[in-house]
C-alpha cells in the first residue's frame, strides 16, 4: 500500500541517525546523549511513520558524572552517533561516549533486547561498522581525517597486522570537516558518506566517496546541498537504506533551532555506481513510499500521561516502568522516585543540594515537537521544605521554568530562566514571584518553533483561568547541552535535602 509522507519525519529531536532494513522492517537509531534510558531505536514499515522499538541500555557506566553527583554532569557528552547493523542473525550497535572516552558495542538477537554490553579497544569518533563479504570487519571513523581500521573477528579491538589506513582527508577549508561516517559495501564497491559544510558560510552538506576495493582510492565529493528553504539549515548526516522493491533512501537530519535536529527522508538514485540525492538536487517536502505492513498502527513518540498504567510491555513502558516517551535527565536514582499508578502520581524526592534545575536529579523529560506544543501538569508541593523548588521546565542550558519555591516558610509561584550573554556568561534570574496558598497547582508551558521563532511562555491556572507568569523566554539551541528542548518535571533542594513533589495528569498537545 502506498503511504504519503512529509518532511521532516518525526518533528522531534532525533539527530545523527543510522538506518537499516531487516526483511520488511526498518530500524533507526539516534543520539540520546545524557538522557537515560539511552540509545533509542525506532521502528517503521514505510519510512514515513516511526514508533519506539527499544532502548539499548538503561544506564551506561554509572559514573558520578552520569549520576549528576554534586555539580558533576555529562551535558554535551554521553553517547553520540551510534551505528546500527544486522549481520547473520545479530543486531549490533556501536557508539562512543565522550565523557568516558570509550567505544561501546551492544549486541542482541532481537531488536527489543536483551542487549549485551561490550567495549571495543580504542576510541573511534562517529564510527560506522562494515561486515565484509569475506567475514572481515572494519570501522570507519574520524573527523577531517577519516580512517578505516580492521577489527578482530570478535570485534574486541583492532586486528594486529590488519588494515589500518587513511581513506579520505578533508582539505581544511571548511567550517566542518568530514565526519559522521556511514560505511557500506554495495554491488562490490565501498561507500563512505559524511556530513560536511560549505566553504563560504555555515551550512551542512552531505558528501560521498567510493572505492573499488577496501584498500583502493576513495573519490567523490558533495552529493547534497539543500536547506529545504528553511533558515539556511542544510540537510546532512545519516544512513542509506534500500526497500524490498529496490528503491533507495537516505535518512539525514536538519538543524531546526531550539526544537533540535530532526530526521529528513531523501530519495536516492544511482548513476554510474554513484548516489544521486534528492530530486533535481533538492529534498522533497512530500513523498510517497510503500508500506510493508499496511495494517500497523503506530504508537506516538510523545504524548499525554495520566501515570495510571503499570505494564510489563517493555517496549511501550521501557523507561524504568514509565511510558517509553519519557527519559530521565542523566541516570536516575529510582529509590527517590515513586510511581503510584493507582492514584496516577509520580513523587520525586531530593537527596542533595542543587543550585539550579540543571543539577536536579531524577528530572523526567519528553521531547518537544515542531512546529509547537503545549504541556500541562499538576504539581502537589506539600512535601517541599524551605529552599526547595519544584515544577515544570523547558529544559536546555538556557532554560525557563514555572513552579513553586519555598522560602522563609512561605510558598511562591515563580518563573525562573537562565540566559547567556555575548561572553557566554550565564545568568539565572527569577523573573516573577507570586505568593500563594494551597498545595496543588496546574502549570502550563507553550512552545513555538516555527521558522526558528523559538519562544516559550509560562502560565498557571487560577479560578479556571490561565494566567501568564513572567516574560516570554527566547529559547536557544546551545552546544553545551547539544540537545533540543524538552518538557521536564523536576524537584530540587537548595538548603535541606529530603523534600518531595508529586506530579499528575500530564497533558501534551501538538500544534499542527
Amino acid at each position: 500500500m502506498s503511504v504519503n509522507g512529509s518532511n521532516p519525519l518525526t518533528r522531534l529531536d532525533y539527530p545523527d541517525v543510522d538506518v537499516i532494513r531487516v526483511d520488511d522492517t526498518y530500524y533507526m537509531v539516534s543520539t540520546t546523549m545524557y538522557f537515560m534510558p539511552g540509545c533509542e531505536i525506532l521502528r517503521s514499515y514505510d519510512l514515513a511513520n516511526w514508533e519506539h522499538a527499544a532502548y539499548v541500555y538503561d544506564t551506561l557506566d554509572g559514573t558520578d558524572r552520569q549520576r549528576l553527583e554534586g555539580d558533576k554532569n555529562i551535558y554535551g557528552c554521553g553517547m553520540w552517533a551510534a551505528c546500527l547493523r544486522y549481520h547473520k542473525g545479530t543486531f549490533y550497535v556501536v557508539f562512543v561516549a565522550n565523557d568516558t572516552h570509550k567505544t561501546y558495542l551492544y549486541t542482541a538477537q532481537n531488536i527489543e533486547g536483551p542487549w549485551e554490553k561490550h567495549t571495543i579497544e580504542g576510541f573511534y569518533h562517529d564510527c560506522s561498522l562494515l561486515f565484509d563479504d569475506d567475514d572481515r570487519v572494519y570501522l570507519a571513523y574520524g573527523n577531517r581525517t577519516i580512517r578505516i581500521t580492521e577489527l578482530r573477528p570478535d570485534l574486541s579491538g583492532p586486528l594486529e597486522g590488519g588494515l589500518n589506513r587513511i581513506a579520505v582527508v578533508d582539505p581544511w577549508k571548511h567550517n566542518l570537516g568530514y565526519e559522521g561516517a556511514h560505511f557500506y559495501k554495495i554491488n562490490g564497491k565501498y561507500y563512505l558518506f559524511f556530513i560536511h559544510s560549505l566553504e563560504t558560510r555555515w551550512m551542512r552538506t552531505e558528501a560521498c566517496y567510493v572505492a573499488d576495493s577496501i584498500d583502493g582510492e576513495f573519490t567523490g565529493g558533495e552529493v547534497l546541498e539543500d536547506d529545504m528553504g528553511y533558515c539556511g539549515q542544510g540537510v546532512a548526516q545519516g544512513g542509506i537504506v534500500d526497500t524490498p522493491d529496490g528503491k533507495w533512501y537516505a535518512i539525514l537530519f536538519q538543524d531546526s533551532g531550539a526544537v533540535g535536529r530532526i530526521p529528513v527522508l531523501v530519495p536516492v538514485t544511482w548513476e554510474n555506481d554513484f548516489p544521486v540525492f534528492g530530486i533535481d538536487g533538492k529534498v522533497p517536502r512530500t513523498f510517497t513510499t510503500e508500506s510493508t505492513c499496511p495494517e500497523h498502527v503506530y504508537d506516538p513518540l510523545v504524548g499525554s500521561d495520566d501515570f495510571r498504567t503499570v505494564s510489563d510491555d517493555h517496549r511501550r513502558y521501557g523507561s524504568f516502568g514509565f511510558r517509553s516517551a519519557w527519559q530521565f535527565n542523566h541516570e536516575p536514582d529510582l529509590s527517590l522516585v515513586t510511581h503510584d499508578a493507582e492514584n496516577g502520581i509520580v513523587r520525586i524526592t531530593t537527596d542533595k543540594l542543587s543550585t539550579d534545575v540543571t543539577q536536579a536529579r531524577n528530572t523526567l523529560t519528553q521531547r518537544m515537537i515542531y512546529p509547537g506544543c503545549t504541556g500541562e501538569v499538576t504539581v502537589d508541593v506539600r512535601g517541599l521544605n524551605d529552599g526547595d523548588c519544584a515544577g515544570f521546565c523547558a529544559l536546555q542550558s538556557s532554560y525557563g521554568w514555572i513552579g513553586i519555591k519555598k522560602r522563609g516558610g512561605e510558598a511562591f509561584l515563580v518563573m525562573e530562566r537562565a540566559v547567556f550573554d555575548r561572553t557566554n556568561t550565564r545568568t539565572v534570574t527569577e523573573e516573577a514571584a507570586v505568593p500563594v496558598n494551597g498545595d496543588t497547582f496546574r502549570l502550563r508551558i507553550t512552545a513555538e518553533f516555527t521558522e526558528m521563532k523559538d519562544e516559550v511562555s509560562f502560565a498557571y491556572l487560577e479560578n479556571g483561568e490561565w494566567k501568564p507568569l513572567g516574560p516570554v523566554h527566547k529559547m536557544a539551541y546551545r552546544l553545551d547541552h547539544f540537545t533540543g528542548y524538552r518538557f521536564a518535571l523536576f524537584a530540587y533542594s537548595t538548603e535541606t535535602a529530603g523534600g518531595y513533589a508529586e506530579f499528575s495528569d500530564f497533558v501534551y498537545t501538538v500544534q499542527e
